[in-house]
């Protein structure tokens, strides 16, 4: 299949290009960028004149509901609205039913996500088998079936000895190990602790249960060199203990959730249940203190913790409502608001959802480490093209998600995906009169 994409402003953070170009692809990678090749015929032509063509964005928190919460989300659902957000990749945690601690559940997922020709799959292993906390997994042959890292998902583990080994052994072999930083005991509540979670009557999470996580991962890196990546920080506290530790040369990289760069615990409301949700929404000063870190860089990545949950599961009062919000159709609206209200400009608010992930999965990319998250000659064809004047309202109707639960209904987000590109095949195309 021969593409040429015609009259795009051609934006590659990690390159600093940004100008009005073409883009010739074939045989799923980019052959030229500028002017198609001499006598290069296209079997299709896409004008994407007032469109920005970027790379296809990376996802580093997506859970799929596969296999085991299919009421929740069928992996055909959730495939379609990565690319209907211009997801090209995607990051997805070992919590699923059964876990993924074992190869055999990973090449299963890969195998039907693979079938579905849509975004690339790449599952996290699970760290202890179960999510248990007390035997470590097979590393080495989880990530033969293609894990990129290691987790806990949502699980704190208590037992520090357990994480110090898990450390060590991920260390020696150069696997990454990913972690939400959060205290077992005093990470149960259901809202950040705080007045307004006293005045509700809501048990509060506070931030400790998050710095002193944080300080004991940061600690046991120091004494086995591991490589790290600290998932949805949600404190100004956290951002200033990663700040330092990057400073320190520590090998450690972390992200932030749509839900945490935008909204706070007031936006809870009258119980929102909408609003229940892993980190808990934090205060003002917390949520400034995540837009300047992702500005500056100490946040490496923006996700979308797209977590799709049921109506019967999330239609109920707040404190029993299961956490959590669909997010892959509004990461790139998100990220351009954030963009536009930060001053930051479009290029960092590109690079936080393409080049700066693919950089933290790094190695693990395999083949397409060379060329994920960036626009290169030579490089696979994973592209996202959108138009930004065009501006959408987030109903429960326009999500493609089996999950329509999300914290932004009624919103207006700026940026509207009209092209999704994997591997030189068009996976979205929007409608016409969308």
């Amino acid at each position: 299949m021969k593409l040429l994409i015609r009259n795009g402003r051609v934006v590659d953070p990690a390159r600093n290009f940004d100008e009005i170009a073409d883009i010739a692809v074939a045989a799923g990678r980019i052959i030229a960028i500028g002017q198609a090749p001499a006598g290069f015929a296209p079997n299709r032509t896409i004008d994407a004149a007032g469109c920005i063509v970027a790379p296809g964005l990376v996802d580093l928190a997506v859970r799929l509901r596969e296999p085991g919460h299919e009421h929740e989300g069928m992996l055909e659902s959730e495939m379609a609205a990565a690319v209907a957000g211009g997801v090209t990749s995607l990051v997805c945690p070992p919590d699923t039913d059964p876990v993924l601690d074992e190869p055999g559940l990973v090449d299963m997922l890969k195998f039907r996500a693979e079938k579905l020709h849509q975004a690339r799959v790449f599952p996290l292993g699970a760290l202890t088998r179960g999510l248990a906390g007390e035997i470590l997994t097979e590393m080495a042959e989880l990530t033969e079936s293609g894990c990129v890292g290691f987790s806990q998902a949502e699980v704190p583990l208590a037992n520090t000895q357990v994480l110090q080994r898990a450390l060590q052994y991920a260390s020696t072999f150069g696997y990454a190990v990913w972690l939400r930083p959060q205290e077992l005991h005093l990470g149960k509540g259901v809202a950040a602790s705080g007045p307004l979670a006293t005045r509700m009557g809501l048990s509060g999470v506070p931030v400790a249960a998050e710095t002193i996580a944080l300080h004991t991962i940061l600690e046991l890196m120091r004494a086995t060199r591991a490589r790290v990546h600290l998932c949805r920080l949600s404190s100004a506290a956290g951002v200033a203990l990663v700040r330092a530790a990057k400073q320190e040369g520590l090998a450690v990289t972390c992200d932030v959730s749509i839900n945490s760069l935008h909204l706070t615990d007031a936006d809870i409301g009258y119980f929102d249940s909408r609003m229940r949700l892993n980190p808990p929404l934090r205060q003002a000063r917390d949520r400034d203190a995540l837009r300047e870190a992702l500005a500056d860089g100490t946040v490496d990545a923006l996700v979308s913790d797209h977590t799709p949950v049921d109506e019967d599961a999330k239609t109920l009062p707040f404190a029993e409502a299961e956490p959590g919000a669909t997010g892959l159709e509004l990461l790139l609206g998100l990220a351009l608001r954030w963009g536009q209200e930060s001053g930051v400009g479009l290029p960092r608010a590109l690079a936080v959802l393409t080049c700066e992930p693919a950089r933290v999965l790094g190695s693990a990319l395999g083949t397409l480490q060379a060329s994920a998250g960036q626009l290169v000659e030579g490089g696979i064809a994973d592209l996202c093209i959108f138009d930004p004047a065009a501006s959408w309202t987030v109903t429960p109707q326009a999500l493609r998600s089996q999950g329509r639960h999300t914290p932004f209904e009624g919103h207006e987000l700026p940026g509207r995906v009209r092209w999704t590109l994997v591997g030189g095949q068009v996976a979205y195309e929007a409608r016409s009169d969308a």
